[in-house]
């Protein structure tokens, strides 16, 4: 039984390897994927003007 707790992970972790081998022999990276991690994001926006009476005033009654 002890054998089998350290084969079964091991196992596992080839399979995991293995799958991700195989999806980039199926799905190669082409010349216009860029580095993803390198996204621009848009800068800080500018907060929504709010009433007057700010976020601890209730809203009136129709």
């Amino acid at each position: 039984m002890a054998l089998l707790a350290v084969i079964i992970p091991i196992l596992m972790l080839g399979v995991v390897l293995a799958l991700g081998r195989y999806e980039e022999l199926l799905l190669p990276r082409g010349p216009d994927d860029g580095d993803r991690d390198a996204l621009q994001l848009p800068g800080p926006v500018a907060p929504a003007v709010t009433s007057r009476g700010g976020a601890e005033t209730p809203a009136p009654l129709p």
